[in-house]
C-alpha cells in the first residue's frame, strides 16, 4: 500500500471541521464569535463547508463596541447575508447607557475591556452554551494555554489550571447549568497557515487587511488610524500613510503596520519576513504583561 499524504493545511482544515461538527454534536445552542476579522471569516468559511450544502446551523453573534472600523461592519453584514445565518449583536453602547460598565475616559480609554459584560449578557440572554471563536495559540501566550474546549464557570470565568485532558481529540462537552464553553477550532493554526488557507480558497476579506492610505497618528510606537474616537495629544499629528492591518478590533486600540502589500501573494511574503508578532501592534495587550490572561480569566473571548 502506498504511503497517503495530506498537506498541512488540508489537515489543519479537516482537524477544525471535525471540532465544528462536535461541537454541533455536543451542544444544544452553539454559536460563533463573530468579530470581522481574519480568523473569525476563515472560521465561517470552515462552518460552511463543514454543513454544506446545508447552511451553518448557528448564529453568528457580534459584540458591537461602537468603536468599530466601518469597513468592517459593512463587511460583516455583506457576509452574513450571503451565508444566509442569524446574526446577533451586542452592543456595548447599551451596557454603558444600562449602567452595566462604565465608560473609561482619558486619552488612552478603549472599550474593549467593556466588551466581557457585554458578551456574557448576550451569551445568558440567548442561552448559549458553547460560543465558538478564532483565537489561535500562537497569538498570544494567554491563549497559548488554551484547548480545544475551553470551560466557562457559571460567571463566564476561565481557570487556566482547571482545563481538561483532550488526548486523541476526544472532547469533554459536559457542564453544569449555567456553565458554558468557549472552542477555538482552529487553535493548531499559525498566522501565517491563515493567509496560506485565505489564498488557497480565495477567501474575500475586509479592505483594511491590504494596503491603503489612511490618516494615523503614532503613539507610544503604535501607528493608530486617526477617527473621532482618538483624543490627540498636544504633541501628536496627524499624517497620511500607507498602511494595513494585520489584526481587526477597534480603531483607538488596533495598530497598523507601514506597507504596500496589496495581494495575498505579497502580505504572506510579507508575514514570512516580519519580526513583530501579529497582536504585537495591538494597543490594549501593552497594558501590562499579563493583559490578555487578566481579561480571559473575566471572561473575555
Amino acid at each position: 500500500m502506498g504511503t497517503y499524504y495530506l498537506p498541512h493545511l488540508k489537515e489543519l482544515e479537516a482537524e477544525a471541521i471535525f471540532v465544528i461538527r462536535e461541537v454541533v454534536a455536543q451542544f444544544e445552542r452553539p454559536a460563533l464569535l463573530f468579530s470581522g476579522g481574519k480568523d473569525s471569516i476563515v472560521l465561517s468559511h470552515l462552518a460552511k463547508k463543514a454543513f454544506y450544502p446545508a447552511k451553518i446551523p448557528f448564529p453568528l453573534i457580534h459584540i458591537d463596541t461602537g468603536h468599530n472600523f466601518p469597513e468592517t461592519i459593512q463587511f460583516r453584514d455583506s457576509l452574513v447575508e450571503k451565508l444566509g445565518v442569524q446574526l446577533i449583536v451586542g452592543s456595548v453602547q447599551e451596557s454603558i447607557d444600562k449602567g452595566r460598565v462604565r465608560e473609561e475616559t482619558g486619552v488612552n480609554a478603549s472599550r474593549n475591556a467593556l466588551q466581557t459584560v457585554t458578551l456574557l449578557d448576550t451569551l445568558e440572554e440567548y442561552k448559549i452554551d458553547a460560543a465558538m471563536g478564532g483565537a489561535r495559540r500562537d497569538e498570544e501566550k494567554a491563549r497559548a494555554k488554551e484547548r480545544f474546549f475551553s470551560h466557562r464557570d457559571e460567571f463566564g470565568q476561565w481557570d487556566p489550571k482547571n482545563q481538561r485532558p483532550e488526548l486523541w481529540n476526544l472532547f469533554n462537552g459536559r457542564k453544569h447549568i449555567g456553565e458554558h464553553f468557549r472552542v477555538f477550532p482552529i487553535s493548531n493554526w499559525t498566522e501565517m497557515d491563515v493567509w496560506q488557507y485565505i489564498l488557497q480558497e480565495q477567501i474575500e476579506l475586509p479592505s483594511l487587511y491590504f494596503s491603503h492610505e489612511r490618516d494615523c497618528i503614532v503613539r507610544d510606537g503604535v501607528i493608530l488610524a486617526h477617527s473621532e474616537y482618538i483624543t490627540l495629544k498636544p504633541e501628536e499629528k496627524v499624517d497620511r500613510m500607507t498602511v494595513r492591518y494585520r489584526t481587526c478590533g477597534d480603531m483607538p486600540i488596533t495598530g497598523a503596520v507601514l506597507s504596500s502589500a496589496n495581494s495575498l501573494e505579497m502580505i504572506i511574503e510579507e508575514v514570512a519576513t516580519t519580526r513583530t508578532t501579529e497582536r504585537g501592534t495591538r494597543a490594549d495587550d501593552k497594558r501590562g504583561e499579563t493583559a490578555m490572561e487578566d481579561r480571559k480569566k473575566q471572561g473575555y473571548f
